[in-house]
């Protein structure tokens, strides 16, 4: 397993909107989504989640892999 595993909303396209995540063992509800963008490669999403944290998800579509990155954008794992 890599380090983050995301399900997803997906209606017209893949990833549209991140409903859960599980990264390091831990699976986390998304509350809300605070911030979406894209970026060149990229589709990205700041959330906070039930546990009261935030994270920054990032769906890279061409290498179709999730990462997940603190809210400051330092990566923490793929």
């Amino acid at each position: 397993m890599k380090g983050v595993q995301v399900r997803c909303y997906s209606g017209y396209t893949y990833g549209e909107r991140p409903a859960s995540f599980t990264w390091q063992g831990v699976t986390y509800g998304v509350r809300r989504v605070d911030k979406e963008w894209r970026e060149p490669t990229m589709r990205c999403f700041r959330v906070s989640t039930d546990k009261n944290e935030s994270f920054q998800l990032c769906y890279n579509e061409y290498e179709d892999e999730w990462s997940v990155l603190e809210p400051g954008g330092k990566e923490l794992g793929r």
